[in-house]
């Protein structure tokens, strides 16, 4: 399957897709007395998911399919929904890729691709998170970690608060631990989210450090300088190449469903560089299918 862009048809693996199951409503319906998973997801303007995580599964097979993506990295976006990806990839072998948020201080391993580290909204040094990328290397998985600013819209549509501390939302923290861990990919998203020159200065001394492109990326507004998208992918490419980059979407709800535009701007930013369709099949789809290979 290859959805067509300026160089023709390409292979898109989205490394960073939000799987909001069931689970996840009922998770901040929990947060809001009086509320169920069903009267959040009619708060947020969407149907509540299926229970069943393989029908929801199967929802977003078909929406795939409608944009022409071959694979995807489903993210479980609260601590303990894992189960979720973990069904949602078992019923679709080779389409998606299971990711879990976990908490370290509770965290038990569990048989997913990959862990996702949020150490600002849960606040703890990532050093604390040491256990998970023990597992990682033994198990050859990936460790997902968000830096930089952390705002959860849906979240703000029901009417909670996101208390995060950006105290523990620098890459630069991660530099120990990724020395430490050379076989681990450590997946820095949204280009290090506003910290993007320390996300550069961290892959560029860990050779085990990816760069996630996913979101509209508005965090080039903090920038002294102005950045556009080109000059964003410029600089990454200058430091990383085109290997440690994964095009991602940071999709989540459905409806809008997959975020074709992101896909657009990204694609045309890279094509008006002067980046050659192998390049591209990496950034947008061989890199993440590698790194999951393992």
């Amino acid at each position: 399957m290859e959805r067509e862009s300026p160089w023709g048809g390409l292979g898109v693996a989205d490394a960073h897709v939000h799987f909001f199951s069931h689970r996840f409503f009922a998770a901040l319906a929990a947060q809001k007395p009086g509320m169920t998973a069903e009267s959040i997801a009619a708060q947020a303007g969407v149907p509540v998911p299926p229970e069943s995580a393989e029908k929801f599964a199967a929802v977003w097979a078909h929406e795939l399919d409608r944009n022409s993506v071959a694979h995807s990295a489903l993210i479980a976006s609260v601590p303990g929904d894992e189960d979720s990806v973990e069904a949602a990839a078992a019923a679709n072998p080779g389409r998606f890729f299971s990711y879990a948020m976990v908490n370290p201080r509770e965290w038990k391993p569990a048989e997913v691709d990959a862990v996702c580290l949020f150490p600002a909204m849960q606040r703890y040094p990532i050093q604390d998170a040491l256990p998970v990328f023990e597992w990682a290397a033994k198990n050859r998985r990936t460790v997902f970690v968000h830096c930089g600013v952390l705002s959860v819209g849906i979240r703000a549509k029901v009417g909670l608060e996101s208390r995060f501390d950006m105290r523990f939302s620098n890459p630069i923290d991660v530099h120990p631990i990724a020395l430490q861990f050379p076989t681990v990919p450590i997946v820095i998203p949204h280009f290090g989210a506003g910290y993007f020159r320390e996300a550069l200065m961290l892959a560029d001394l860990c050779p085990n450090v990816y760069l996630d492109t996913s979101s509209s990326n508005s965090w080039m507004r903090y920038q002294e300088s102005h950045l556009d998208l080109r000059q964003v992918f410029r600089r990454a490419l200058d430091v990383v190449g085109p290997r440690r980059l994964l095009f991602g979407t940071d999709s989540a709800l459905i409806p809008p469903g997959w975020k074709q535009q992101v896909f657009e701007d990204q694609s045309k930013a890279l094509y008006e560089l002067g980046v050659s369709h192998a390049d591209a099949r990496l950034i947008f789809g061989e890199n993440l299918l590698r790194i999951m290979a393992r």
